[in-house]
């Protein structure tokens, strides 16, 4: 079985620091090697530790997509050595590919992704996480985060249908109700409407 149910040092203190914080963490880790994780909502720069912290919790190992500038320096050793990988969001047309290869490649990996792509309002969501799981022929995990009731977590495995409006339709379902830190940042759950061929 896939799931590793002990609980490392690292499990441990995120529980204590959560507890401390007043948060606490929700879902359990899915049985599956690969999957594509959503971080939503991303109003705040606190969505990322306690996130990371939900997330190590539950005993989900996971790596996180952040844009190259922010891995300049000795943060960017930091933010490496905590999982993340950095992206040039100017040179976007390859980036779905090349994740869907670094999947093929690998036997366990789960990326995570905050498909609002800001932590400013936005009127449409990124759709690259949907497509790198469609193209990997992997699952998407629904992760949140609520400040109103100070609960992070992961909810059920999604799997892509190939029909995104459709199937935004149910993720947003899921996402009724939890709001982010500031919510009138929350980007809205839908995808660019497509140029008429």
């Amino acid at each position: 079985m896939y799931v590793d149910k002990r609980l490392s040092f690292a499990r441990i203190f995120s529980k204590i620091f959560l507890k401390i914080i007043g948060w606490k963490a929700e879902g359990i880790k899915p049985d599956a090697p690969k999957y594509v994780m959503i971080g939503y909502p991303h109003t705040s720069n606190w969505d990322f530790p306690i996130g990371l912290m939900v997330m190590t919790a539950l005993g989900i190992k996971l790596r996180w997509i952040g844009k190259d500038s922010l891995f300049h320096g000795p943060r960017g050793w930091l933010l490496k050595l905590l999982r993340g990988i950095p992206v040039n969001r100017s040179v976007s047309s390859n980036f779905v590919d090349n994740t869907i290869n670094v999947f093929r490649e690998n036997k366990e990996m789960v990326i995570v992704i905050a498909p609002e792509g800001t932590r400013s309002y936005t009127e449409f969501w990124r759709t690259g996480f949907y497509y790198i799981a469609l193209g990997a022929g992997v699952p998407v995990l629904l992760g949140f985060m609520d400040y109103s009731c100070k609960t992070g977590g992961v909810g059920p495995l999604f799997y892509p249908t190939g029909n995104i409006d459709q199937d935004l339709a149910e993720i947003r379902k899921f996402y009724a109700g939890k709001t982010g830190k500031f919510p009138e940042k929350m980007g809205k759950i839908k995808a660019r409407p497509r140029p008429a061929s």
